[in-house]
């Protein structure tokens, strides 16, 4: 089907009434619900029920690692993945102490914008090609994991292997603020830990016995924090460290928690070998460093910026535009994109807050973002 059909067809998304939006508004509001009171092991096959209700899906099925799949289109091979997650990074009950509200054109809730939106973006955009007749051959697959803000230690394996059997990934997170912009890159993201051991002693009885430990986690710190580089777009944040037991007491142990992000696979390489090398200063102290890359950069490339150009133009066609930008955090596009699959993230709603008190859809967004991705998917 050619762009001008596509355009004058998926447009209607974009031009709906009230009425349109409010009802996309009870679906992110059914979810938001759905998932906010419920402990996840609940969550999936529930998810999984509901949106076999709501869509023409081949199948709808809950899995072990906590994630949802609903798959549509009559190809077995190839086609779009969309990469959602449903979990929030706000404890179970928060809704209770704060209630979904719709103020000023926003609906307020926690994780409304981080992600709840962007299921509810993939939803529409998938209900309005098979209400207009414009279901593409292609397999489309929606993957709704559970463990996104957490790392994704148990849905990683799947996400890879479903982005492995498809053309591209389109993940759903929020559109970065304020103009509704797509990621093409984000860099990757470590954890590390440094532990330093010393010798305990008495303070005043027996100070220059000891080796202390938090005297060797200064000098650390102070190396580690030298590893950033704005030019290179790494940084490196010593963000949580502790030690010793009493002010009496020469302490013998001392730790930190390290985060670590990246542009590129080569920057990363060097940070692991920086931190897991670093040498004590102090005589009789020892220095250990473990963890590594929780996320691989999502590096800009052909292939993610292709996906893009695409996404622009059908916004150009719906009469708006899309910028493209790259972020510092990390998503689960991240690992798709580290396989080489296509990846574009930022495809979900409009709105801005997120993992804050003040997080919020702009619900005249739902529409629009609906008719851009629907215009992915058909294309």
């Amino acid at each position: 089907m050619g762009m001008h059909r596509l355009a004058f067809r998926v447009r209607g998304l974009r031009g709906v009434s009230a009425g349109r939006i409010a009802s996309a508004s009870r679906w992110l509001l059914a979810i938001l619900l759905l998932v906010g009171r419920m402990r996840i092991g609940a969550v999936r096959a529930s998810l999984g029920t509901w949106l076999a209700a709501r869509m023409s899906s081949r199948e709808a099925w809950p899995i072990q690692t906590l994630v949802s799949v609903v798959m549509v289109g009559v190809a077995l091979a190839g086609g779009v993945l969309l990469l959602c997650h449903m979990d929030t990074v706000w404890d179970l009950g928060t809704l209770a102490q704060r209630p979904v509200r719709i103020e000023d054109g926003r609906l307020y809730a926690a994780g409304a914008f981080d992600m709840k939106g962007g299921i509810v973006n993939a939803l529409w955009a998938i209900r309005a090609l098979q209400v207009h007749g414009l279901m593409p051959e292609r397999r489309i697959t929606l993957l709704i994991t559970a463990d996104e803000e957490t790392g994704s230690a148990t849905s990683r394996a799947t996400i890879e292997a479903e982005a492995l059997g498809h053309d591209a990934v389109l993940v759903l997170e929020p559109a970065h603020p304020p103009h509704g912009a797509l990621k093409t890159w984000r860099k990757g993201v470590g954890e590390y830990r440094l532990e330093v051991k010393g010798v305990a002693s008495h303070a005043g009885a027996a100070h220059e016995q000891g080796v202390n430990a938090l005297e060797e986690l200064a000098h650390q710190v102070l190396a580690i924090q030298a590893l950033t580089d704005y030019g290179r777009g790494t940084t490196v944040n010593v963000g949580v460290a502790g030690g010793g037991t009493r002010d009496n007491v020469v302490p013998d142990h001392a730790w930190a928690d390290i985060d670590v992000r990246a542009m590129n696979a080569a920057e990363a390489e060097r940070l692991h070998r920086a931190l897991t090398s670093l040498q004590p200063h102090v005589k009789g102290a020892s220095v250990t460093v473990t963890g590594g890359m929780n996320r691989p950069p999502m590096e800009r490339t052909p292939g993610g910026v292709a996906l893009f150009r695409r996404a622009e133009a059908i916004a150009a066609g719906l009469g708006f535009a899309v910028d493209e930008v790259g972020t510092g955090g990390g998503s689960d596009g991240n690992f798709t994109a580290a396989l080489g699959v296509p990846t574009l993230d930022g495809l979900g709603v409009t709105g801005d807050g997120a993992h804050a008190v003040h997080e919020h859809v702009i619900l005249s967004s739902l529409p629009e973002r609906a008719a851009l991705l629907a215009g992915m998917l058909r294309e």
